[in-house]
């Protein structure tokens, strides 16, 4: 089976271009005869609408095993796919924890099976996510899953000397460390943005200084084991300032922004929805700007989603009880279309390199994130900048609706999405 994309233009650049895929592989760029046999060859017409490598998430939550109520990797995939990916990596915070090589190559079994992406799973860092003894990093690493990142996300690997060994230990697997940078004696309590805000509403406050204080450590942590650090969802524009200092320093670190904390703001607070509750929470508009430039800038890396799926019993409650956490996968597109191309901070070349090209260098995808040429993997995304959507949450692909987008009129739209050369999602629907 062949593929013929009709009149599309790679990263947005110059007239449109007909793009062959034959065995999961671009074959020829330029004018391409369509074929007579239909059968024998998708056609997909692509009308200028702009071409780039499938995206790479490198922070999904796929919740399974374990609460197969909120999302499976069925509906996960899905959704990724209908959002542009190609890649996702699946965080370690299942039941039971993904701490050893059976739950780790379960994930990725399951991932080859519904085959609408490629689901890398992560590795915890820590024996049940307790942050008290090394997991088995190592078995992790060699098992059919291949794992490629090790992360306690959700949970901040918050002893210094574990956090040590688990850098120092990570440079003979050549794999990367990902820490959800939290200082927990600083959080505790903490429901929102420390700040008049939080104040004039009654929450207790999240200091930025509980990320920034995890993210100086572990990037010093890092440099002397030369090691590579990876930092999630970074909030706050003083980590931003840390990462430019500890990457001058010749530091192995990378850094990863959510589409959210890039578009909004604890503004939204006031309404007391839950929908809008996330860890790290909502900053000001001050730090979604100056991460906004960092993201230009190349200070972070790129994009990832913290596609975080909840059950209705566990956001709509109050704002204490409600679990943090925002569906992001569908929407991720769009929201990097709003805060960063149509404010010129991006091109759509940038685009690819902050969601499709550095991530799959972070998470060491060989076959990801690759140049639209001759001979490269067709692992595509085609996106109509010019289109818009509105967000419903009972209309996206994942089990749970808990969308901070609800009713947003956003632009950007992914019209198809190609897996090795075989199209997984099209026109809005899973292939």
């Amino acid at each position: 089976m062949s593929t013929v994309i009709l009149g599309a233009r790679p990263y947005g650049e110059g007239d449109p271009v007909d793009v062959l895929i034959e065995d999961g592989v671009i074959t020829a760029i330029g004018a391409v005869d369509v074929p007579v046999d239909t059968d024998a060859a998708e056609v997909i017409e692509a009308n200028g609408q702009v071409l780039l490598p499938g995206f790479v998430d490198l922070h999904t939550h796929l919740r399974e095993p374990g609460r197969e109520d909120t999302e499976t990797i069925d509906t996960g995939s899905a959704a990724a796919a209908l959002g542009g990916y190609t890649a996702v990596f699946a965080m370690a915070n299942t039941d039971p924890v993904a701490d050893n090589a059976v739950i780790v190559d379960h994930v990725w079994r399951r991932g080859q099976e519904v085959g609408l992406v490629d689901v890398h799973p992560v590795g915890a860092v820590t024996v049940g996510l307790k942050g008290e003894k090394l997991a088995e990093l190592g078995t992790m690493a060699n098992s059919q899953a291949r794992v490629k990142v090790f992360s306690d996300d959700g949970l901040c690997v918050a002893d210094p000397l574990l956090m040590r060994r688990a850098l120092e230990y990570s440079t003979a697997l050549d794999v990367v460390i990902a820490q959800h940078a939290e200082e927990p004696r600083l959080t505790v309590g903490a429901q929102a943005h420390e700040g008049e805000r939080a104040a004039r509403l009654g929450y207790t406050g999240w200091p930025a200084a509980a990320e920034e204080s995890i993210v100086a450590r572990d990037c010093l942590l890092a440099l002397h084991a030369n090691a590579r650090l990876h930092v999630c969802h970074v909030s706050t524009s003083g980590t931003a300032d840390v990462l430019r200092w500890a990457k001058d320093r010749g530091t192995k670190v990378s850094a990863e922004v959510t589409p959210h904390h890039l578009l909004l703001t604890d503004e939204r607070l006031a309404t007391y929805d839950p929908v809008n509750k996330v860890n790290p929470p909502l900053r000001t508009e001050s730090d979604a700007e100056k991460l906004r430039a960092a993201l230009a800038e190349g200070v972070i890396d790129c994009v990832a989603t913290d596609h975080a799926p909840h059950a209705v019993q566990d956001k709509d409650t109050e704002w204490t009880a409600a679990r943090p956490g925002m569906l992001g996968l569908q929407t991720a597109l769009s929201i990097v279309t709003e805060t960063m191309v149509r404010t010129g901070l991006l091109d759509w070349r940038g685009v690819a390199r902050v969601m499709s090209e550095r991530p799959a260098e972070i998470g060491n995808l060989a076959d990801q994130g690759r140049p639209i040429a001759v001979g490269e993997p067709a692992n595509l995304a085609l996106v109509d900048p010019d289109a818009e959507w509105t967000v419903r949450g009972a209309e996206l692909a994942s089990i749970a609706a808990n969308t901070p987008y609800e009713g947003m009129r956003l632009p950007g739209v992914v019209t198809a999405t190609l897996l090795r050369g075989r199209t997984t999602a099209r026109d809005g629907k899973i292939c």
